[in-house]
């Protein structure tokens, strides 16, 4: 095992193993049983789900949880569901991905100086987690930022990861004023903390009623590229 990658391994399996909360454990696992029909013939992973992409990324992307028919499915995320079909073209467009397309895992998706992660790693009924299921997932998010030293740049995807995220750099024991979600908000939360982007999230209900577009979509992943160049 080479020694940078050791401490991402064992995250990741610690995350996988997880069964801290047993309403998570428990649906994600009969959505994994049942199946939806067009993938009856689909071996849903039915685990939570670990981060995903470049360990060395200057850019950290944070999701509320997997979907249940695509990450939970997939097993990996923002796989196989119309989010990942919104995120992905963007993301290849604006030179962090290899390719525009995302379906399952060994598909051959790299992403470059880009990191993909979530506030909980289980699908969560109705896609509605409690407080105590985020409690319980966040520290996992915590680990993932202190394993990428070089990180500049988060973009809160909906406002689920928006005010979890600060709440996780709150309980680390950073002073933060409070930030209002807003859709292309660029906020510096500080020294020595990155700068954080915010977005409407790509779910179907946000890209089919416009509220988020390809145009405005495309206009974070830019704000992204010039928070970069700034710092570079």
């Amino acid at each position: 095992m080479d020694e940078k990658s050791k401490p991402w391994r064992l995250l990741n399996e610690r995350i996988v193993a997880c069964e801290s909360c047993p309403r998570l454990v428990a649906w994600r696992e009969e959505v994994a049983r049942v199946r939806r029909r067009a993938y009856q013939d689909f071996e849903y992973w039915g685990k939570p789900v670990p981060g995903l992409g470049d360990q060395q990324a200057c850019v950290l992307v944070v999701g509320l949880a997997p979907g249940a028919h695509g990450a939970n499915r997939t097993g990996r995320m923002f796989t196989g569901d119309g989010s990942g079909d919104f995120l992905f073209p963007a993301l290849f467009e604006a030179g962090f991905a290899n390719q525009p397309d995302a379906f399952q895992r060994g598909d051959g998706l790299e992403l470059s100086n880009l990191f993909i992660s979530a506030v909980c790693r289980c699908v969560p009924p109705k896609n509605k987690p409690t407080r105590q299921e985020m409690d319980n997932c966040l520290p996992y998010l915590g680990e993932e930022m202190a394993l990428l030293p070089a990180l500049k740049v988060i973009v809160a995807l909906g406002r689920i990861a928006f005010d979890n995220t600060l709440r996780l750099l709150r309980q680390q024991g950073y002073s933060l004023p409070r930030f209002e979600f807003s859709h292309g908000a660029v906020y510096s939360l500080g020294d020595g903390l990155p700068t954080m982007i915010v977005s409407y999230h790509p779910s179907r209900q946000n890209t089919q009623t416009g509220l988020l577009t390809e145009a405005m979509f495309a206009d974070i992943w830019e704000k992204v590229k010039e928070n970069l160049a700034d710092d570079a």
